[in-house]
């Protein structure tokens, strides 16, 4: 399989955004190896200033045969939604993920991440999120409960 240097470049009215170093270096598993056959990914924030990602899916990802395996793209939801909550302010951990497969995603296809603050109640962070072409063609939607950390 050859790879191609994927285009992860975002919109132009997007910002690069370095939300991985919220969390600092523990974060690894999905945008900790730039130039792997995993993930290579690159964060954003729009004007109206939420956390949108563009991904690749690199082979190292592949469940049904060409195409990125359910836990690849549950990992990729659980990243984003939990640092659009960082990103928003909120020390979280991920209480539950509930996701909806809606479409085999092809591998070594640059996919977008949206992620959008529902509700803020108490410790309860509410986070919503998608992967989609950036079109029309949805592969995954995501809710995410985030809790609050709380100092030591």
């Amino acid at each position: 399989m050859t790879i191609t240097k994927p285009d992860l470049s975002g919109e132009v009215d997007w910002e690069p955004f370095d939300a991985p170093a919220l969390v600092g270096s523990s974060l690894r598993f999905v945008s900790g190896d730039p130039e792997g056959e995993r993930f290579r990914t690159c964060y954003f924030r729009k004007a109206d200033q939420a956390l949108v990602a563009r991904i690749w899916f690199g082979p190292e990802t592949e469940g049904p045969p060409g195409h990125a395996h359910g836990g690849s793209m549950a990992a990729v939801l659980d990243e984003v939604l939990g640092l659009a909550a960082w990103a928003a302010g909120h020390a979280i951990v991920v209480g539950n993920l509930n996701i909806n497969f809606r479409s085999l995603l092809p591998l070594q296809q640059v996919v977008q991440v949206d992620s959008e603050i529902v509700s803020v109640v108490g410790r309860k962070v509410l986070v919503r999120g998608k992967i989609w072409d950036g079109k029309d063609k949805v592969y995954a939607k995501a809710e995410c409960l985030c809790i609050e950390i709380q100092a030591v």
